[in-house]
């Protein structure tokens, strides 16, 4: 991603900001549960740090394509685990079969749905492609954030705290791969949701909940530079089954999230990225924005107080452009 990439992607976050109402309104599916999930993981996080547990290696998941059948039932156990909105299993099973399909669009996480799979044809063979955050190795919304609502812990994953979130969205312009999700919904007090990685889970000894339904073992957790040793092994193993390319190795610095496919990822929906991490390409625009609001803060709070003084001044029936006792000479005169 170059900077031109950056700035577009800035734009087109800026103007699905000014949709989010609409889109909102049209899929009361959207909804979260008050970020349980987000701050239960906090929660863990802070308490991990206060027993001193620590990590010599980061964890990952491996994410193997050419085996998802696209059941779905990942979704189902990603939104019963963090108390997202739910339907009942079946329903996520039957979907792929069903017309119109919940595949017929290509989707992406939102506030109530931390995953999603997508289906992707290549010529007439369908791909199930499984989406979430990628928690990267060097994140790109931790950089952009400037009250630290976010977080990357020892064990990989990047948390987010809703009680510091300030509603500003430039994490939603940083990622490189569409994940924060938005509460537009609400008026008052919206929050970024996200994945969380399953920090409460994993920080106990289990692993994530996505990956623990998964009945086609799809996916792997463990270390990541076992999960790449094990992913390598795969592509030698089977060099025909698989492409020579392990994407979130190096994309943006590395993820945590790491796939094997026999399809290029390009052709899948995967962002084309280079080895560089994205802070460094977007660290200096931010810090541009920052200052720009800063500097057009004041003379905009100026402006609103005086047109509020000047309203006010009018309802009480003062002529603002000369003293009250002028107005009193005007009335008597009258």
């Amino acid at each position: 991603m170059n900077r031109r990439d950056f700035i577009k992607r800035f734009l087109t976050v800026a103007g699905l900001t000014l949709i989010g109402e609409k889109v909102c309104a049209e899929s009361s599916s959207i909804y979260s549960t008050g970020n349980i999930a987000n701050r239960r993981s906090w929660a863990k996080y802070e308490e991990t740090k206060t027993q001193g547990i620590k990590n010599d290696e980061s964890f990952a998941v491996l994410l193997d394509l050419t085996k998802c059948i696209g059941c779905r039932r990942c979704e189902w156990a990603c939104n019963e685990w963090n108390k997202n909105p739910n339907r009942p299993l079946k329903e996520f099973e039957e979907s792929k079969d069903k017309k119109p399909s919940v595949f017929d669009k290509t989707r992406r996480p939102h506030a109530g749905e931390f995953t999603v799979v997508n289906r992707i044809y290549d010529g007439n063979i369908p791909i199930y492609v499984k989406k979430q955050c990628m928690h990267c190795i060097e994140p790109a919304c931790l950089n952009a954030c400037f009250v630290n609502a976010f977080s990357k812990t020892p064990q990989g994953a990047i948390l987010y705290n809703p009680s510091l979130c300030v509603g500003c969205r430039y994490c939603m312009i940083a990622c490189p791969f569409d994940i924060p999700a938005y509460e537009y919904y609400d008026p008052i007090t919206p929050q970024i949701t996200k994945c969380t990685m399953c920090f409460d889970r994993v920080a106990e000894g289990k692993i994530p909940a996505c990956v623990e339904i998964c009945s086609t073992d799809v996916m792997t957790f463990g270390k990541r530079t076992e999960m790449l040793r094990l992913a390598y092994e795969k592509i030698n193993n089977n060099p025909q089954r698989y492409i020579s390319h392990v994407y979130g190795e190096h994309e943006a610095g590395g993820t945590s999230w790491l796939y094997i496919s026999n399809v290029p990822f390009e052709k899948l929906g995967f962002p084309k990225l280079d080895k560089k991490p994205i802070p460094d390409l977007s660290k200096n625009f931010l810090f541009t924005v920052k200052v720009l609001e800063v500097i057009t803060a004041a003379p905009l709070v100026w402006g609103a107080y005086y047109m509020l003084s000047k309203i006010k001044k009018s309802e009480k029936g003062v002529n603002i452009s000369g003293s009250p006792q002028d107005e009193k000479n005007k009335n008597e005169g009258k």
